[in-house]
């Protein structure tokens, strides 16, 4: 199987005075020595920035600016990119990329090309979860833990599920093969189809994530993770 690049997010100070966070700092130097596409919300306030937080000069003249105006024209190209196994990285004028900007776009189109989306440590698995998800978050509602008795948790997952929102959901690791299932039988029952985005030990080196129909996540063999789920 080809191997293709990463799409890494990198989330920044959403003020200027701020230093970046080391981690991204590191990556970002990384990826400019080694020909990875970095890109960019604003030009002018991107190199500011990135001057001030003492990147290399020379790559200012690289950058590839991605947003509202410009993600169309983009996209296609950094997906191919991407295909010859070269790795992206998506910032925004400052926070969290692709959380209710272009990016999503982006994210979307890499999950469906089976491209591999991180990103640099964000201390929000929430909103890190939805960013990474692909998914169009407005509106979202999270209704965080189900309730624990099975009765309630059955009733309560039933409610969801005739729900259109998309729903951000959480439960204690050791749950997780269990929530699956439980998922997949009210799917069942009320014969509701839902996509999802099952993220496992988000910022960790055991990352990983599920894209798709709830119908084909296998819950065997997930064992016991931090996680985040999007039901969409």
């Amino acid at each position: 199987m080809k191997n293709t690049g990463t799409l890494f997010l990198i989330p920044t100070p959403i003020d200027e005075t701020s230093p970046l966070e080391q981690t991204a700092f590191d990556m970002l130097l990384k990826a400019s020595a080694d020909g990875s596409v970095i890109t960019i919300e604003d030009l002018k306030p991107g190199r500011r920035r990135w001057l001030r937080w003492g990147l290399p000069r020379e790559q200012v003249d690289k950058f590839v600016l991605y947003n509202e105006h410009s993600w169309k024209d983009e996209c296609e190209g950094l997906i191919q990119k991407l295909q010859k196994g070269i790795n992206v990285y998506l910032m925004s004028d400052g926070g969290l990329p692709a959380y209710c900007d272009p990016g999503r776009q982006l994210v979307e189109k890499c999950h469906q090309q089976k491209i591999k989306v991180s990103a640099s440590p964000f201390p929000h698995s929430i909103a890190l979860a939805l960013a990474m998800s692909g998914f169009e978050i407005i509106p979202y509602q999270f209704l965080g833990f189900p309730p624990a008795k099975t009765e309630e948790r059955l009733e309560f997952l039933k409610e969801v599920f005739k729900n259109k929102t998309l729903t951000v959901l959480m439960d204690t690791p050791y749950r997780l093969e269990k929530f699956i299932e439980q998922l997949k039988n009210v799917s069942s029952e009320l014969g509701i189809k839902k996509d999802i985005f099952l993220a496992m030990d988000l910022n960790q080196e055991t990352e990983s994530y599920y894209y798709g129909p709830l119908s084909k996540c296998k819950s065997q063999g997930l064992g016991k993770r931090e996680f985040i789920l999007i039901l969409k």
